[in-house]
């Protein structure tokens, strides 16, 4: 039996549901919204956590879960907190949707099972350089960059690429932008904003999932800069699978790994000489949106890997 935690609408929970449902993998759906009727009880002793979780009135024991999938969101962002806040004690109900997470957090990080993917591992995206070292002992070649609230760093930098990317430092996804002549225009706002400068690779993307050992990938057919926000600049983006060579694919297996990271989206340019460029690991990747554009079974690996003994 595996748990999948989160909002059951949300696309890659629901695949994963459909997935679970289609194999015939036992499968118990935690609902994130659901918390001011679930219960859970951890009782940790000898370095042995046990406990149990009654969702919907049903009791299960903790360790019959051989797979979690952790996908669950900011507490404070769900709805119930707003409107159920008026018909009960809104502190009251607040207290309890931070705590029911926090102890489904702090559960995750010491359970022996199969977790996709623990908190402490996602903490990698926090830290742009950091996470940028560990790719490039992976063996990726990563673009220059600098993160900076210094105005006459961008332009030298610039000076010396000729053509500059920006985006935020945080783990917060944002739009990727070329550093054109309107953004120079407001660089001096970075003095309150350190933000990300990275030299622009031209070539096309390629989307790379890890899933356990099983590794999917995707190119992006797109003019846009950032493919995700195509729609905004009038432009379109299509998706086909690609069959990334062996030496990457073992790379990126190896990078999952080193992360602690068995769920994953790797984002890549592929250069028109063939070098694979890293850009970033994303430590809670929406597949979804890649699975629904090309049909690749990745939530079918992921029910399948958490499913399988740790």
């Amino acid at each position: 039996m595996i748990l999948l935690a989160g909002i059951p609408s949300e696309p890659p929970v629901a695949m994963a549901l459909a997935s679970a449902e289609a194999l015939g993998i036992p499968c118990v759906l935690l609902n994130q919204r659901s918390f001011a009727h679930d219960e859970m009880e951890l009782d940790y002793a000898d370095g042995t956590c046990t406990g149990a979780m009654t969702i919907g009135g049903q009791v299960y024991p903790l360790e019959r879960f051989r797979g979690i999938y952790l996908r669950t969101t900011d507490a404070s962002t769900l709805p119930e907190l707003s409107r159920m806040g008026r018909a009960w004690d809104g502190a009251a109900l607040a207290a309890r949707a931070h705590a029911w997470s926090e102890i489904l957090v702090q559960w995750t990080e010491i359970a022996p099972q199969r977790v996709a993917n623990r908190l402490s591992a996602t903490l990698s995206n926090y830290s742009k350089p950091f996470q940028l070292q560990v790719i490039r002992r992976a063996g990726f070649a990563v673009p220059e960059t600098i993160v900076t609230s210094e105005p006459a760093c961008v332009h030298a930098f610039r000076a010396r690429h000729g053509r500059v990317i920006y985006k935020s430092t945080s783990a917060v996804r944002s739009i990727v932008r070329v550093l054109d002549d309107a953004a120079l225009a407001q660089l001096e706002s970075i003095r309150a904003l350190p933000t990300q400068f990275q030299q622009f690779i031209d070539g096309e993307n390629i989307r790379v999932h890890v899933v356990g050992d099983s590794v999917f990938a995707v190119r992006i057919i797109s003019d846009a800069v950032d493919y995700r926000y195509a729609g905004r600049d009038g432009l379109d983006v299509d998706m086909v699978p690609f069959a990334l060579p062996a030496r990457e694919s073992d790379r990126c297996r190896a990078l999952s790994r080193e992360l602690a990271l068995p769920l994953c989206g790797i984002d890549f340019k592929r250069t028109p000489g063939g070098e694979y460029v890293c850009f970033e690991v994303n430590p809670s990747p929406a597949y979804s949106y890649y699975q629904e554009q090309t049909d690749l079974p990745m939530s079918d690996a992921l029910v399948r890997y958490l499913d399988a003994q740790a």
